[in-house]
This record gives C-alpha cells, sequence and structure tokens, in this order.
C-alpha cells in the first residue's frame, strides 16, 4: 500500500516540480506539498496499480521510483515547453524594439527577463487561469495514469520523442505569434528606409529608437487579444502530446 502510493506521490511531484506557475517561486511550499499529498492520495485511490511483488529487491524498487520521476519530469516539461512559446515570441519582437539590455524580475519564475515577455507572460497566464487551465493540468495527471498506470511507464525513446514533438511545437508557436509582429516591423523599417531617402536631413538613428519602442508597444496591445485564441490552442496541443 505504501509502495504504491510512493509511485503516485512520485510522478505528481515531479510533475508539479517544473510545472509554470504551480512550480515557480511565488506559491508557498507548505502548499505546493498539501495539493501534492492531497492529489496523490486520489489518484491512489482511483488508480490500478502494476506494483512489483512483495518481494521485491530493493533495486527493483528504486528503478520503479526512478522510472515514475522520469515520467512526471516529462510531462511537466512538456507542458513548460508550451507556455514557453509566448515568452520566447515576445523576446523576438524586443529584439526589434531595441529593449534585449533592459531586465526585470520575472514575478513568475523569480529570475531575470526582458519586460515585455514578462507582461505579456503574465497576461498570458491569467487569461490560461481564467479559461480553467488548470483543470488541464488534472487532466493531463489522469490520462497519464488511464494510460500507464503507477508501475507503467513509457520507453525512453517515447518519452523523448514526445518532447523532441513538443519542441517543434514550440517553435512552430513562436513564429506564429511573432509572425504578425516581425511583419509590422519590416514595414516600420521600409518606411524609415524611405523617409532617410526622401529626407536627408532627418537623423533617422535618432529617430528610430523610440518610435521602434512605441510602435512595439502598440502593437504588442493590438496583440493581446490574440493571445486568448493560442490558449485554446494550446490546450489542443496538450491534448495531443499527452499523454505520451
Amino acid at each position: 500500500m505504501l509502495f504504491g502510493l510512493a509511485l503516485v506521490l512520485t510522478r505528481i511531484s515531479a510533475f508539479f516540480l517544473i510545472l509554470p506557475v504551480f512550480g515557480g517561486p511565488t506559491i508557498p511550499v507548505r502548499i505546493k506539498v498539501a495539493v501534492t499529498v492531497v492529489l496523490s492520495v486520489f489518484f491512489y485511490s482511483v488508480t490500478p496499480m502494476r506494483v512489483p511483488p512483495a518481494d521485491a529487491s530493493l533495486l527493483v524498487i528504486v528503478i520503479a521510483l526512478a522510472g515514475e520521476a522520469i515520467y512526471g519530469l516529462a510531462l511537466g516539461l512538456i507542458v513548460t515547453l508550451l507556455f514557453s512559446a509566448v515568452q520566447i515570441s515576445a523576446r523576438i519582437v524586443e529584439q526589434q524594439m531595441g529593449l534585449t539590455m533592459a531586465e526585470v524580475i520575472d514575478p513568475v519564475t523569480g529570475e531575470e527577463t526582458s519586460p515585455l515577455s514578462s507582461l505579456l507572460e503574465t497576461i498570458f497566464i491569467l487569461l490560461f487561469l481564467s479559461a480553467n487551465g488548470h483543470h488541464l493540468f488534472l487532466l493531463i495527471l489522469s490520462k497519464s495514469y488511464e494510460a500507464f498506470p503507477p508501475g507503467a511507464i513509457p520507453s525512453i525513446d517515447r518519452l523523448a520523442g514526445g518532447v523532441i514533438d513538443t519542441s517543434s511545437a514550440m517553435f512552430l508557436a513562436c513564429l506564429r505569434l511573432a509572425a504578425p509582429m516581425l511583419a509590422a516591423f519590416l514595414i516600420l523599417m521600409v518606411t524609415l528606409a524611405l523617409l532617410a531617402r526622401l529626407v536627408p536631413e532627418m537623423n533617422i538613428l535618432f529617430l528610430s529608437m523610440p518610435v521602434q519602442t512605441g510602435f512595439g508597444m502598440l502593437v504588442a496591445a493590438i496583440f493581446l487579444p490574440f493571445m486568448a485564441e493560442f490558449v485554446g490552442e494550446m490546450a489542443s496541443w496538450m491534448g495531443r502530446l499527452l499523454p505520451l
């Protein structure tokens, strides 16, 4: 009984360890531990077990716990990669705005990051939670236990394939999110180049910096309504990629 609960607790703990929002430093450790234990007891009571026999050696038990930890980390990594699409697309836009040197403290991770990516990531998390996205995390765990009960995990090559497919989906999402803003900056650069040719007396280098920053903030504000659509798209991606 205790070993079966330990298997469930290991997978859920590893999943929530690197999960976006929940795994950050903003949530107290006591709350993390309490939520993890409560979910472990719940899934243990409703999930069939494939535990080693009672006379199993210590090596078999350690391998089973390690496999559950690796599987939980892989699930959390896939969700984290999909969450990173918004932040990476914002960093691409910041390079066009000239804000690559600006840094603030990310309230979600507690690490230094750029201001625009932190703002868009926070807004995306609020949209995700307002759409009951946290229920999706529980659905991921439920599907993982339906496909692979405690004690039965996918092979390493299948886990690696799932992470690689998620990385490809993340980069595709980054390009799709950043493409409209990059196209707008391309038009801005062409306009400034034409002004430099038509009005040689104008200091385009001095003028371009505030114009790029202001134009980037305007484009980012126009882009915000489309983030709600990405929440639904990310949920569909998670449904296709999970469980592995």
